[in-house]
């Protein structure tokens, strides 16, 4: 890939505008929380988010066929040697490589672990389910934490805690809506150890009380992670820490609001609401000037690849493009969050009466 940090733009007038449409329209809630980053992080978070999204679509649409991911893999090398098509997410994502020196692996990664999703993969165990998370969600992590201009590996490692977090979450919510579409990404050890048969789940996916016994040991996992990460916050830019906090007390609200379904996410899917989400960013901004390096953890093993990927990558030489300045306008910018979330409750309040 292209090592050297340039002035040179490889995206064309417009093209993070269109990426921050496509994020604006597509997903709301992280577009509203992504305003509480600074604007030198904001706008690239916009055009990693919208090529990610691009590429977990694109597999998607085509139904998880492999051909769509071979597709991806020729167009990411079209980003890495600098000759992107002509799509806005494409020429975003290659300049965002060679400005803050994403080593090729990682996205490599992402598109590995959007594969898996093609070949009906099995996770027998909770590090198998970390391999897949690292690579889904762990690299979405480190490529954020180098969009802010951090490559300590401490900070790594923090962030991917919080990416693989965030996917066991994931997991834990959908375990109802995978099945249906027959995948299942639950530890199969856990279900035999709890007296189930993972494929007659998916043959006939209902809910009993071993499999809420194995959802909730998921999430208990899932909160050791979201706690080891918080302490990683503090490595970042001051003015980065707010919205990757709020980020990380969302997500885990997630659990919480699964909990009060009692665990049951084969029925249901659950959710949390604009107001709950204001409170949590307010919680965020509180918390945030009291945040201290805890005692530095090893990475979990399957994320180790990520964050020696960076190390042998040299750091951009264009230090402005890779150290955010202090984020000096918190107070209008969360005022304006905290409306947009206000405006989604609404919105949520309206289509339930109807």
């Amino acid at each position: 890939m292209l090592q050297s940090s340039s002035d040179q733009t490889l995206a064309e007038p417009g093209d993070y505008a269109q990426c921050r449409e496509a994020i604006r329209h597509g997903s709301k809630t992280f577009y509203a929380a992504s305003l509480v980053l600074p604007r030198a992080v904001r706008e690239p978070a916009y055009g990693l988010y919208a090529f990610c999204r691009l590429s977990d679509d694109a597999v998607d649409l085509d139904g998880g066929c492999p051909q769509a991911v071979e597709r991806l893999r020729d167009r990411l090398d079209r980003v890495c040697q600098g000759r992107p098509l002509p799509v806005a997410a494409d020429r975003a994502m290659a300049d965002l490589m060679r400005r803050y020196a994403i080593p090729r692996a990682v996205p490599e990664a992402l598109l590995e672990g959007l594969a898996w999703d093609t070949q009906d993969r099995r996770y027998e165990t909770l590090e198998e389910l970390h391999d897949y998370a690292a690579r889904v969600a762990g690299t979405v992590g480190v490529m954020m934490t180098l969009l802010m201009g951090v490559r300590a590996p401490q900070a790594l490692a923090r962030a991917c805690d919080l990416g693989v977090a965030m996917q066991l979450t994931n997991i834990a919510r959908d375990v109802g809506e995978d099945a249906r579409n027959g995948r299942l990404y639950l530890p199969r050890a856990w279900m035999r150890e709890a007296g189930l048969d993972p494929d007659a789940f998916l043959a006939n996916p209902v809910m009993s009380a071993a499999l809420k016994s194995v959802i909730a040991r998921l999430l208990a996992s899932a909160d050791e992670l979201y706690q080891r990460a918080r302490s990683g916050v503090a490595y970042l830019p001051l003015g980065c820490r707010p919205a990757i906090l709020a980020a990380g007390l969302i997500y885990a609200e997630i659990g919480r609001a699964l909990e009060a379904l009692s665990h049951d996410s084969v029925a249901h899917r659950a959710h949390v609401s604009g107001a709950r989400k204001v409170q949590l960013l307010t919680k965020a901004a509180a918390a945030t000037p009291w945040l201290a390096r805890g005692a530095d953890s090893e990475p979990l093993a399957a994320v180790a690849f990520l964050i020696e990927a960076v190390k042998q990558t040299p750091a951009p030489a264009n230090k402005a493009a890779a150290a955010p300045r202090p984020f000096v306008n918190v107070e209008s910018q969360f005022i304006r969050v905290l409306d947009i979330f206000e405006r989604l409750e609404r919105a949520e309040q309206l289509s339930k009466s109807r």
